[in-house]
């Protein structure tokens, strides 16, 4: 699928900002992404994890002068997938039809979130990916382009899914997937949750759309990407397999 996607009416979305350290990119991220939604419904979820350059108290302040934005504070940094995980509980009880989640440095443009959410009536996961036709990635060096292509061909070959883009991590999940997936079964705490969450959607036998994106460097502040997350991806992917 390629192209300008025209949104037709849809319910109510959310997106899941999970941040930290990210004071700088908040403010601007959020009013980026106000323009693209447009359903009263909508809301966006700062999910920060205790923060220590006070990203939780800028949120704060943005919460405050906009009704359409909350804060959900976490004790302490624990990983991206719990922080997903809460997010996306918060955001079911809120009511929401759709649940985007998104990086909040601007690396996943927010003039794609329309694309996404109009995909999203025609499938039950859309991935923001950077490796179908129209997609792609800016900004990167060869070795961090060959880890996250490696990565993604690496979990593809193992688990056997048709998805190009398995460690992207711009998506929109309709509500039911996220009712379905057991989500305190949801393993994987660094990048593999990408993988692991895709994974559990293709087997619970929902459908998959990639969308063409691409995907740039930060806006600010300093990359989460550690030796210990990409370890963790390399034997989490097998061990999905083996315990299927």
């Amino acid at each position: 699928m390629s192209g300008a996607v025209k949104e037709p009416h849809r319910g109510s979305a959310w997106v899941i900002l999970p941040t930290y350290n990210e004071a700088a990119n908040i403010g601007p991220m959020v009013d980026a992404l106000g323009p693209k939604l447009t359903h009263d419904g909508d809301r966006i979820l700062i999910v920060d994890d205790n923060s220590p350059d006070g990203t939780g108290r800028v949120a704060d302040g943005i919460a405050e002068e906009n009704p359409r934005v909350e804060v959900l504070h976490r004790r302490a940094k624990e990983g991206l997938g719990p922080a997903y995980i809460d997010g996306f509980r918060r955001a079911l009880d809120g009511g929401a039809d759709l649940v985007v989640q998104m990086d909040a440095d601007f690396s996943h443009d927010p003039a794609y979130l329309p694309r996404l959410l109009a995909a999203s009536e025609l499938a039950d996961l859309v991935i923001g990916s950077r490796y179908v036709p129209g997609g792609g990635i800016t900004e990167w060096g060869q070795v961090r382009r060959l880890l996250s292509r490696g990565g993604s061909l690496y979990s593809r070959a193992i688990l056997r899914v048709p998805v190009r883009d398995l460690t992207g991590g711009f998506k929109c999940f309709r509500r039911e997937v996220l009712e379905r997936i057991d989500l305190g079964q949801v393993a994987a705490s660094g990048y593999s949750f990408q993988v692991e969450m895709t994974w559990r959607v293709v087997r619970a036998g929902f459908s998959v759309m990639e969308v063409p994106i691409t995907f740039r460097e930060r806006q600010d502040g300093e990359s989460k990407m550690t030796t210990a997350i990409v370890a963790e991806a390399a034997w989490r992917v097998p061990v999905m397999r083996l315990r299927k």
